[in-house]
């Protein structure tokens, strides 16, 4: 956050003492909102948007690809219509794209493929986040940038006449490899994206619903996305079904404050995502998925959760990638689980939109919870939480949200320095919360 936000950012508390009851619906992906806007300025003729998250980080998407000249018209709550021209335009001004980490590194990736300059920023935590990592393979396919050192925002980037490429990811980034998929698109030849571990696949589902041609599979090397350069998009109604890392702060409160039970309507099942269900049934969760449904070619459906004597467990580092976003909040889950849970090969929350690690590590033990950082890993020792304590969030909205869970299942209240940023992800969330019984405020 800049200095200006600081002063005046509004502390919230959330007390224990009542159960959570009731029914919520998941807000709209965050994922799939940011790929739908991005790829519906793209396309040629409309795309119909259905459930858009409308957050600050997808608004600031929105802007950028009104920059680029799109169309863009809101229709009612979560209900756009984009109207696209085949490509991306020269943008009049900076593009300042706020906190969002996942609009930057797609629409850099996108805008590569185009013969444009755009020059992009932020806000203080996204201008220290670093873009090299999708940087190199655009700059390998012929994109060129002028940047601070890492090739941290402020940038300048120039692209157009991109070749395609044969690129390894270092490591696992569905962010990453969706910039170079994006940027493929406009490139001669083949882009080839392998990576070890598969990560989130909602770029190439969403570019074969818009009418790309490509491929994923397995090979000598590893899991694989071909896609041949100089395809056109077709606009086409998108459906936008709820974000499993908004839900799990609803799944994890109905699970540690007692006598809770409640239901996330309309979470998005799809496989790359669903680490952090994995994980809660290992730890004893009392959690039940109906209504199993498509929504827009993803798989859908219902969560209920009952108040559950959970325990620790030791987290696969291989399913990282999975729940990546999720590993706050679960450290929250493990606050109040009998035993030690241990999470390792997640150094990637290091350069979030904080140091999620250490955030989790010191505001949990404020909380009078035993947790331990390490360089790629947390170690959380269970038993009930203490509470009573104001957590520093950074301005980042996951560690913001989980501890204001934590504070409905701990002895004391718990008390965040900042509320504004939770809208970059989960606007309404303590409303919705205080309409299940939460008290918050």
């Amino acid at each position: 956050m800049t200095l200006a936000t600081r002063a005046a950012a509004t502390e919230i508390a959330a007390f224990p003492g009542q159960p959570l009851r009731g029914t919520a619906t998941a807000p709209g992906d965050k994922s799939i909102s940011h790929r739908a806007l991005i790829l519906g300025t793209i396309a040629h003729g409309e795309t119909a948007i259905d459930g858009l998250l409308e957050s600050e980080d997808v608004r600031r998407t929105a802007a950028a690809m009104a920059a680029f000249g799109a169309s863009l018209e809101r229709r009612g709550e979560g209900r756009w219509r984009v109207i696209g021209n085949g490509a991306f335009a020269t943008p009049s001004d900076v593009l300042d794209l706020g906190n969002s980490g996942t609009g930057a590194r797609l629409i850099l990736g996108a805008a590569a493929g185009y013969p444009l300059v755009a020059s992009f920023t932020g806000d203080g935590s996204l201008r220290e986040r670093p873009m090299l990592r999708a940087l190199k393979p655009l700059g390998l396919m012929g994109a060129r940038w002028l940047a601070r050192e890492g090739g941290r925002l402020p940038l300048t980037l120039a692209g157009g006449a991109l070749k395609g490429i044969d690129y390894a990811l270092p490591e696992p980034s569905a962010q990453v490899k969706s910039a170079i998929l994006l940027a493929g698109l406009n490139a001669t030849g083949e882009t080839w994206v392998r990576e070890t571990t598969p990560t989130r696949d909602h770029t190439e589902r969403m570019l074969s619903a818009f009418g790309a041609e490509l491929e994923a599979g397995q090979d000598d090397k590893g899991h694989f996305v071909r896609l041949v350069g100089g395809q056109s998009l077709r606009g086409c109604a998108v459906a936008v079904p709820g974000d499993p890392s908004s839900a799990a702060f609803l799944v994890v409160a109905g699970l540690i404050v007692p006598g809770s039970e409640l239901t996330v309507r309309n979470v998005l099942l799809n496989p790359t995502r669903t680490g952090l269900i994995e994980t809660l049934l290992e730890m004893g969760a009392e959690l039940t998925i109906g209504g199993r449904r498509d929504c827009g070619g993803e798989a859908v459906g219902d969560i209920t959760v009952r108040h559950s004597a959970l325990r620790g467990v030791e987290v696969p580092a291989a399913r990282a990638p999975t729940m990546i976003d999720e590993y706050p909040i679960l450290a929250v889950a493990a606050a109040f689980a009998r035993g030690v849970t241990v999470m390792r090969g997640i150094g990637e929350l290091r350069v979030k939109e904080s140091d999620r690690i250490a955030l989790m590590a010191d505001g949990l033990t404020a909380c009078g919870v035993t947790a331990r950082a390490e360089r790629e890993g947390l170690v959380v020792e269970g038993g009930m939480a203490r509470g009573g304590a104001t957590v520093h969030t950074l301005g980042d909205h996951r560690i913001a949200m989980s501890f204001l869970v934590l504070g409905l299942a701990a002895r004391e209240a718990v008390r965040i320095d900042a509320a504004e940023m939770i809208a970059t992800s989960f606007p309404g969330f303590a409303a919705l919360m205080r309409d299940l019984g939460a008290r918050i405020g």
